[in-house]
């Protein structure tokens, strides 16, 4: 049996401001910005690692899935600001370097980088819709 031939290709995590994210993800991360689709806050952002064309991450507008009901949407809306809905892993080769750079473009510090106990050294700070990004330093 052959194994299946599957890459990640996309992530979503959800904005409450378009032009803040995409800031935080183009200015301070670097990504690339791949589609900019939509007006207002009814935005949908495609951004991603210039070195990796086929992986993107898309910024998009909260809780707009078909069928999602107001009390869904204020839970997603109070999950947001505490932090707890949207999550991301990154990794970086030079997690210090990335820190600084993130540190001084004004990103909201949740920890410097720390050696974890389960074995990965990781920061992590908050974009501006208060989704967790973690950062892994690759050895």
């Amino acid at each position: 049996m052959n194994g299946m031939d599957i890459t990640l290709h996309a992530s979503f995590l959800p904005h409450t401001d378009p032009d803040a994210s995409l800031a935080f993800y183009r200015d301070i991360l670097g990504f690339e910005v791949r589609a900019d689709v939509g007006q207002g806050t009814m935005r949908w952002i495609t951004v991603g690692p210039v070195e990796q064309p086929g992986t993107s991450i898309v910024l998009e507008p909260p809780a707009m899935a078909p069928g999602t009901t107001d009390d869904e949407r204020r839970t997603i809306t109070e999950m947001m600001a505490k932090g707890t809905y949207g999550f991301i892993t990154l990794a970086t080769h030079d997690l210090d370097g990335t820190f600084s750079r993130l540190k001084d473009g004004g990103a909201e510090i949740v920890h410097e980088p720390t050696e974890q106990p389960w074995g990965v050294r990781d920061c992590a700070f908050r974009d501006p819709a208060g989704n967790m990004v973690r950062i892994n330093e690759l050895k």
